[in-house]
């Protein structure tokens, strides 16, 4: 049987159902990261209070925890049709479509830790859904489509951010919060729509019978697949291979005003310059992976990674003009999108489809770990040795990551 074509590839059921994945993933994060910090200060709540709401993200971490149980039940509550998957799917969404809607109605100088628990409720369903949407889409794409249909996920999960980081904004200034909240929490309904139309994937029914065995079974049968050197070197290759760049971008807007660049000039042209080119990178290197395969798409989006890193150091040294700072955040972004449609891609062809909900909810909670630890000592990095020192080094952080791939994916291991 010949190879699919790259129309075949993009036009088909599957690559329509990743938007919508990431989309109904994207959303709700954004609503905690970007709209209710901006509802909370205009309501009159203090730095040092929104600030703290930083940790209603820890479900997002530690959802490995509890991801075995969606490997294992089902729940038919809410669902006229159960099944493994989308059960999990319509009553995370049903329950997030109540409690973004709800968040409306409080008041934040009266009813601040009411919020803050409402918020990390839904954390936790959010988290949860990604959970699932991830395991689903694992075992709905065949291999060769992976790379694609992670690609166009992310970056429908960046353009459902838009919904609350910037609609919900603009709305903000004309109408109530109550009402801004309540359009916010009807996009909702579009992952309500995709959950009602899909079916369970096929191979849905190749899931752990006990609880036990959906704890032990995905470690268990993840090290004895790769063999224990093997699955070591992966996790390492995992916990480095954006952990430069990802120090890198931590600390973008404080590294802007440094160089002299107002808010304005940042708002208009560096978001915009890091957006766009990102979510072209990410498209693009979903269709190059068509091509090349994940592995070889990991050696060339990884050296574009460290090459657009220097650009930074670049602009510390020159620290000056719009047009420099447009075309490095450009180039840094596009490597960001291009790296993670690879890194995506590689850490769900790790998984195992019967297994997809832990083991992917475990790869993808090593890999913030790091990044998170790491970037919260870029601060003290800074200044000590400079933001062009800093630059360099974080080049040289991003290498030991590419070494790896020596190990853990060789140039010509895999066909595309």
């Amino acid at each position: 049987m010949s190879s699919p074509t790259i129309k075949q590839s993009l036009l088909n059921r599957r690559m329509l159902i990743c938007i919508f994945t990431g989309f109904a993933s994207g959303m709700p994060l954004y609503v905690l990261i970007s709209l209710v910090p901006a509802w909370l200060r205009t309501e009159g709540v203090g730095l040092k209070e929104i600030g703290f709401f930083a940790l209603i993200g820890l479900p997002y971490i530690w959802k490995f925890l509890w991801s075995p149980l969606l490997d294992r039940y089902s729940l038919s509550l809410f669902t006229f049709k159960p099944g493994l998957r989308r059960s999990w799917m319509l009553s995370t969404q049903l329950l997030l479509l109540i409690t973004i809607a709800a968040l409306g109605f409080l008041d934040p100088l009266t009813q601040l830790w009411p919020i803050a628990w409402l918020c990390l409720g839904i954390a936790f369903l959010s988290a949860t859904q990604d959970i699932v949407l991830d395991a689903y889409r694992r075992q709905i794409l065949p291999d060769h489509e992976l790379g694609l249909g992670n690609s166009i996920h992310v970056n429908a999960y960046r353009v459902g951010g838009l919904i609350p980081g910037s609609l919900s904004l603009v709305l903000s200034d004309f109408l109530p919060w109550e009402t801004v909240f309540l359009i916010t929490a009807a996009f909702v309904l579009a992952g309500i729509a995709l959950t009602l139309t899909i079916s369970e994937p096929p191979r849905a029914h190749q899931h752990p019978t006990t609880l036990q065995a959906a704890i032990v079974e995905p470690f268990h049968e993840f090290f004895s697949r790769q063999g224990v050197q093997q699955a070591l070197l992966i996790l390492a290759f995992m916990l480095l291979y954006k952990l430069g760049d990802g120090m890198a971008t931590a600390l973008a807007t404080p590294f802007y005003l440094d160089m002299g660049y107002s808010k304005s000039e940042i708002g208009i042209v560096a978001k915009q310059a890091a957006l766009w080119p990102m979510i072209i990178g990410g498209i693009a290197g979903g269709i190059l992976m068509l091509k090349i395969g994940i592995n070889r798409a990991l050696w060339l989006f990884g050296l574009v990674q460290i090459v657009s890193i220097l650009g930074f150091a670049v602009l510390a040294r020159v620290g000056e003009g719009l047009w420099l700072l447009g075309l490095v955040i450009g180039f840094e972004y596009l490597g960001v999108g291009l790296g993670t449609a690879a890194f995506v891609a590689f850490i769900a062809r790790t998984t195992n489809p019967a297994f997809a909900a832990t083991q992917f909810a475990l790869f993808t909670a090593v890999t913030a770990v790091p990044r998170t630890v790491a970037s919260a000592t870029t601060g003290i990095i800074v200044e000590s040795i400079g933001w062009e020192n800093f630059f360099y080094m974080c080049t040289l952080i991003a290498i030991p990551g590419m070494l790896l791939l020596f190990k853990v994916a060789p140039w010509n291991a895999d066909k595309p």
